[in-house]
């Protein structure tokens, strides 16, 4: 690790391995002074870990790694010291500014003295640059865009929900002063007046920000350079290939998915070309000397003509058969792999149950669950896609807990036909036991003959061999999803689906709820989603109401 006087943070061929896995090979990026770099990828793909590099809690096999003297860092999961106030934690990150105004104030009563009034006008510049006289302002500032101006701040850390000591460690970086911030998952309990104050601290930070985040709308706005740590598309001429390097892309994110669908359309049609080529040289290197000479040996052919005819045909055949089977076993040794299928729903039925039965597929009467839904009515059609918005703890779980069957209202009544089948796939994964594969999870929650993960794109052979305990939030999730799409059922509840996923799995998600068919409830907080979904077939929206502090 580097620390140096640099505006810039750099890695040079950085790599890093685990006793029992390489994570990252020769990564290589830079981000100048001003800039967002975004780093993406889903659970495992190594961004946490390349974080820790850079904060230096962990040491890169080999590859340099440069940063700005003073780094503001902040994990997915913060350590804070939860019998300490608030105002602590804060007083903590403004301490070097308050000792520049406590300095001040006491050289300004030895300004007679030459090396105090020099000592005294550099303490006053860094003031100015620092912004000390507006600090109290600031805190105030950061504390409002960040939701926490009504929380007392004497209140233990210990004593707040978890969003709420997130949100104060985050509200402590951006008040210290540091030249350089690397943050993961900052949007974490963040809602959407959160998002928007952090993206626009973020523009006017002068350092360099890498961020590592799944939240595609915050990307989007905030973030002009892109680190994609997930294998898969690459480069041109590296289709597939999981060199664990990453790749950088220049531009936004809704420039980035662009680049990826041209890229994964040209890997498409590279793998047609090459078949089609396959096919043709198999086809000539299976031709024999009968259908040579059914095609060269003349009825009228004396003995010495026929040998003559014999002789040229034989060698013909012998060039043409090595020279096919040698571009064949040339074009196997090198083949490229065929391009991920697009994620879709399996077996979806010709007729829809819920369509014959001529009745809402879900019909809720000012059903209530104390302390957490309120009082509401909600109809869904057969075929309709609803979206449920709302704060943290206005009870979008609960509703799709009580649709499911998980929970029984309080009050109020819900009607839905007992012909249907519900899936659900839930906010967090959990499975009882860890030590099965991915692929044994699949196949006993999965009827016969449906695709595996690996067919359906959503896992290579060797990740679907692995025991669950040994993949990672991401990986789980597939498993979920996968089961979901291989049976898909009449009314399906998703609870924040693009939870772990990478962003290209999400998206493709999006647009398999496209051609689906059946009937849909979605909770989310994701913004991209909820931003695009007015312009989506069948869409519709319910927004519950804020109950509690999240």
């Amino acid at each position: 690790m580097s620390t140096q006087s640099a505006h810039h943070i750099k890695l040079d061929a950085v790599s890093f391995s685990y006793p029992d896995h390489r994570v990252l090979t020769d990564v290589t990026f830079a981000v100048p002074a001003g800039r967002v770099t975004g780093l993406i990828g889903e659970n495992g793909s190594g961004k946490s870990t390349l974080l820790s590099l850079i904060a230096g809690t962990l040491e890169p096999d080999v590859g340099e790694i440069t940063t700005p003297p003073i780094t503001g860092f902040i994990a997915q999961e913060v350590q804070l010291p939860f019998s300490e106030p608030a105002k602590r934690l804060i007083d903590d990150a403004v301490a070097e500014l308050r000792a520049i105004e406590k300095q001040i104030t006491e050289l300004s009563a030895h300004l007679d003295e030459e090396k105090s009034a020099v000592r005294f006008d550099q303490a006053l510049a860094r003031a100015q640059e620092s912004g000390v006289w507006e600090l109290d302002s600031r805190i105030a500032t950061v504390l409002a865009g960040l939701g926490l101006a009504d929380v007392d701040l004497s209140t233990p850390l210990g004593e707040m929900s978890g969003g709420q000591r997130r949100r104060f460690a985050l509200a402590a970086l951006l008040l210290r002063p540091v030249d350089a911030l690397v943050l993961d998952e900052p949007t974490n309990h963040l809602d959407d007046e959160g998002v928007d104050f952090l993206i626009e601290e973020l523009k006017n930070f002068s350092g360099p920000v890498l961020v590592a985040s799944h939240d595609r709308f915050f990307l989007d706005s905030v973030a002009d350079q892109l680190v994609d740590l997930d294998a898969g598309l690459g480069e041109e001429g590296g289709h597939g290939m999981d060199t664990k390097q990453g790749t950088v892309f220049s531009g936004s994110f809704s420039e980035y998915l662009r680049y990826r669908e041209k890229v994964r359309t040209r890997w498409q049609e590279l793998y047609n070309a090459q078949e089609q080529e396959r096919r043709r040289l198999a086809n000539q290197a299976s031709v024999t000397e009968d259908d040579v000479f059914h095609h060269h040996e003349s009825k009228g052919d004396t003995g010495a003509s026929k040998k003559f005819h014999a002789d040229r045909a034989a060698k013909t055949l012998g060039n043409r058969l090595r020279s096919a089977r040698n571009r064949l076993e040339d074009l196997e040794r090198n083949a490229l792999p065929a391009p991920p299928g697009r994620l879709r729903f399996h077996g979806i039925p010709e007729h829809s149950k819920l369509s014959s039965l001529g009745e809402p597929a879900i019909h809720a009467r000012r059903i209530s669950v104390q302390d957490r839904l309120d009082p509401l009515t909600l109809k869904v059609q057969p075929g309709e896609q609803w979206l449920i918005e709302g704060p943290n703890g206005s009870g979008k779980s609960t509703l799709l807990q009580v649709i499911n069957g998980q929970v029984e209202p309080d009050s109020g009544e819900i009607r839905i036909p007992e012909e249907v089948t519900i899936s659900k796939l839930n906010q967090d994964d959990a499975w009882d036991d860890l030590s099965l594969t991915a692929a044994e999870i699949f196949e006993a929650h999965t009827p016969a003959g449906v695709p595996d993960l690996v067919t359906m794109g959503l896992m290579s052979k060797e990740t679907a061999d692995l025991p669950l305990e040994r993949l990672s939030l991401g990986q789980r999730r597939r498993v979920s999803l996968g089961i979901i799409l291989a049976s898909p059922p009449d009314i399906l509840l998703l609870d924040e689906p693009t939870n772990h996923l990478s962003l290209a799995l999400a998206e493709e998600l999006e647009k398999a709820l496209d051609d689906f068919p059946g009937t849909v409830v979605l909770a989310t907080h994701d913004r991209w989603i909820r931003r695009r979904w007015r312009g989506r077939p069948r869409a519709k929206m319910m927004t519950l109401s804020a109950r509690a502090e999240s």
